[in-house]
């Protein structure tokens, strides 16, 4: 492809080594390894490198053309594009190079702190009961239809992301369904995407690692309606404070969803045990195999969204009856002596809550054991509250080791040990080894209780010192139930 037709949309600033209309390019990649011959290298800033020192060994490599924000003081041969942002400009050039693929379906992004990994599945599952041909980019996986692509981001770069949605439109996919993610759209990964609609689910402390201030995180979380085109439709829940916030200034057809106050789409729990909800959804009602408020709010996303796109009613609610939990989430298991093994991904003060106040809704009196504990480089601010709120819900709790990265586990645990108070700590263990502290819970779990598995879900690996080493939580528990029967 002409480097001038994947240059547009994208302001140039200073053109050096050749004229655009005559270069040819046969990739796009913004890491210099990962050049060959007829590349465009985009030179990016980060926060552990800067592409710009790169560009010289790009150029080396093969790549016939640089976009920059800096020109090189040394100039080899090739075309060297000076640009304002090359963050933007990466996900423009992606959705240039592989023709746009994001217009020929109905893209749906979904953000918010909790909820984007269910409502996301679910949409995607069911606009293909209703026989739609679909694409899905999630946490868990990306799904071309039947086809799995794994994951290793909640959303993927752009070159990755703009691959993935020209599969699915050359696959004849009619819709595609995506979780966006507050890093990306700092990252600016989503540049480029047409978007048909937005969703909000709701906004709570996370990330704060990354984005520093709540405030900023908010921020972040509102340029994805900012930028939302006015043919395409903004969705928000209500009934999060911040709801309304984020469709200020978008040019988007604007839509509220609730479970507690006046909106465009209501819904209301009829009737909750163990095994589901009856809901009532626009003055109907349906039974769903979900249970929780917070589930309960992910259902109406989805019936809202869906009739946003031209789903029939009926038929909406009927596939959504039939939908089942999403890995990972608030997925149960059962062993002998009538004890329920719940796992889910829970891994912040407000989602924890979320699942506590969930299980002890339905428990009707049954004992509830939690075991959790705290990711390692990030947020610190919410291990003391993490504490705070698995005691509050809990009979017991046993306190183990997530994904330590190149923190400690036992400091982790440490910051996680002051929000408990010295009442709470005559029910806590501490046991760093996670398989040892899943196995500890089970065993001293009373019949019929409900043994809670926070943190990890759909996850198979524990993440120690860069390497991924193979635990699956539920593997886990299975075998344990397996020995015990």
């Amino acid at each position: 492809m002409k480097l001038s037709n994947i240059l547009n949309g994208i302001d140039l600033i200073e053109v050096t080594g050749g004229s655009p209309e005559m270069c040819e390019i046969t990739g796009i990649c913004f890491d210099s390894r990962c050049c060959t011959p007829g590349s465009l290298f985009i030179a990016q800033r980060g926060s552990a490198s800067d592409g710009h020192l790169f560009i010289n060994a790009a150029l080396e490599s093969g790549a016939a053309a640089v976009l920059c924000e800096e020109m090189p003081s040394e100039r080899s041969n090739g075309v060297v594009i000076k640009i304002k942002d090359t963050h933007s400009a990466l996900g423009i050039a992606s959705s240039n190079f592989y023709d746009r693929p994001s217009e020929k379906m109905k893209v749906v992004g979904i953000t918010g702190t909790n909820g984007k990994t269910t409502t996301a599945t679910l949409l995607f599952r069911v606009f293909r009961a209703l026989g739609y041909k679909c694409g899905l980019l999630s946490t868990i996986a990306n799904y071309i239809e039947e086809r799995e692509v794994s994951a290793t981001h909640t959303t993927p770069d752009p070159v990755q992301l703009n691959r993935l949605m020209a599969e699915m439109a050359f696959e004849g996919c009619e819709f595609c369904f995506m979780e966006v993610s507050s890093h990306s759209l700092d990252q600016k990964r989503v540049a480029g995407i047409e978007f048909a609609g937005g969703l909000f689910s709701n906004i709570t402390h996370d990330h704060l690692d990354y984005h520093k201030t709540f405030a900023e995180y908010i921020r972040v979380k509102k340029s994805f309606f900012d930028n939302l085109s006015p043919n395409s439709f903004a969705l928000t829940n209500v009934d999060d404070k911040n709801g309304m916030v984020m469709l200020q200034n978008s040019a988007a057809s604007k839509y509220t969803y609730s479970c507690q106050s006046p909106a465009n789409f209501n819904c209301r729990i009829i009737e909750s045990t163990l095994d589901g909800m009856l809901l009532n959804i626009g003055g109907k009602e349906v039974w769903t195999r979900f249970i929780g408020g917070h589930n309960a709010y992910n259902i109406l996303a989805v019936y809202s969204a869906a009739i946003l796109l031209g789903a029939k009613e009926d038929e909406l609610l009927v596939e959504i009856s039939n939908l089942s939990s999403v890995a990972g989430r608030l997925e149960y298991l059962k062993g002998g002596e009538e004890i329920t093994a719940v796992v889910d991904y829970a891994h912040t003060p407000d989602a924890l809550e979320n699942v506590l106040k969930t299980l002890k809704d339905c428990a009707e009196g049954k004992e509830i054991v939690t075991v959790f504990g705290c990711g390692g480089n990030r947020d610190k601010t919410k291990r003391p509250e993490m504490a705070e709120v698995s005691a509050r819900y809990s009979d017991r709790v046993v306190v183990t080791s997530d994904n330590p990265r190149f923190e400690e586990p036992e400091a982790i645990i440490d910051d996680i040990r002051k929000g408990f108070s010295v009442k709470d700590m005559g029910k806590t263990l501490f046991i760093t080894d996670r398989r040892e502290a899943i196995r500890t819970a089970l065993i001293m779990a009373k019949p019929g209780s409900i043994v809670l598995i926070a943190g990890k879900g759909h996850e198979n690996y524990q993440d120690v010192k860069g390497v991924k080493h193979h635990f699956d939580d539920k593997e886990e528990i299975n075998n344990l139930f397996n020995q015990k029967s």
